[in-house]
């Protein structure tokens, strides 16, 4: 026989979603090797989101898999309230299976897709949804301008081309650092970085006195999830390598692709040189005060000890 009545029975609503739903894809197999600094690098990930997000949001982290150590930081910022919504995969799904779960389970109306070595700047959410919102038809924005390959935005480069009113200009528009660091987080030497820079072009186009460049990509994006859900689920064999179906699914679909003209994001890579302000950052939840305090050590441990002391009291026999 049941011992007295749920008290979930007597609470009279239920927290809502937040309308954006920040999602970090997690995969750390094992601290050393490539993986030496990444727990570091996702730890400043996850700050840079706590720190200079300018919008309310959700977070929610899928972990594909990962070693003990990241796990652990993973439950105990969950523990902390600094996470909102935290799937731990058992074993490596690779990003298309870890991408048919967390895209589908995201709850916000928007959402804001990284990889785990994305760092983000300040205001980078309100200046992407910006750019989201301020032109019609946009599948993808990747928060920060660089030089993607053209075919997977050629929809947008016609659209601007065909559509009155929109000026579509080519040339160098990033700044030399600005390119600069994007390439070489990539691996590229500055000298390959340079001739880069000076053999191609940004193309950039101007709608309603609003300035984005054509572009973006599968590792940092926000989106509408009611256009993720047209592409889902992805069919992919491999861990990595097949992630540009994303881009080209966009495309072929006739979505706008576009990046801010400024840099609000930055990829790390396995490194935390490009993290300014790692301590700072991961130090500063994104939590209300009340919220704060009621996630204490000592004062949650000491409600929830009242709670189950009265259950008891008023059910045990």
């Amino acid at each position: 026989m049941r011992k007295g009545q749920n008290p979930a029975k007597s609470v009279d609503g239920v927290a809502n979603p937040e309308k954006i739903t920040v999602a970090v894809l997690n995969y750390i197999p094992f601290i050393g090797g490539f993986y030496a600094e990444m727990l570091n690098v996702l730890k400043a990930c996850l700050g840079s989101i706590w720190q200079n997000s300018d919008l309310p949001y959700d977070l929610l982290v899928f972990d594909n898999g990962s070693c003990s150590e990241a796990v652990d930081f993973l439950q105990e910022s969950e523990r902390e309230g600094k996470i909102q919504y935290l799937i731990l995969s058992e074993k490596n799904l690779g990003k298309g299976g870890a991408w048919n779960i967390m895209l589908q389970a995201a709850p916000g109306d928007i959402v804001a897709y990284g990889d785990n070595d994305v760092y983000y700047y300040p205001n980078w959410l309100s200046n992407s949804i910006d750019v989201l919102e301020s032109f019609p038809n946009v599948g993808m924005v990747t928060s920060r301008p660089f030089r993607t390959d053209e075919k997977f935005s050629s929809h947008t480069v016609d659209w601007a081309q065909s559509t009155p009113g929109v000026a579509l200009e080519r040339g160098n528009f990033i700044a030399w650092e600005t390119f600069r660091d994007f390439e070489m987080s990539l691996g590229t030497s500055e000298a390959e970085a340079r001739q880069r820079y000076e053999t191609k072009q940004d193309i950039r186009i101007t709608y309603k006195g609003k300035k984005a460049h054509v572009g973006a990509s599968h590792w940092q994006f926000v989106t509408r999830k009611s256009i993720l859900q047209q592409f889902l689920p992805f069919d992919m064999s491999r861990p990595m390598g097949q992630v540009r179906q994303l881009d080209d699914k966009m495309n072929q679909a006739g979505f706008l692709r576009l990046m801010p003209p400024e840099p609000y994001v930055q990829n790390m890579s396995n490194q935390t040189d490009l993290a300014p302000d790692l301590e700072k950052a991961a130090s500063k939840p994104h939590l209300s005060l009340k919220k704060r305090l009621l996630n204490q050590r000592l004062i949650k441990a000491g409600l929830l000890k009242l709670h189950h002391a009265i259950f008891e009291a008023y059910y045990s026999q």
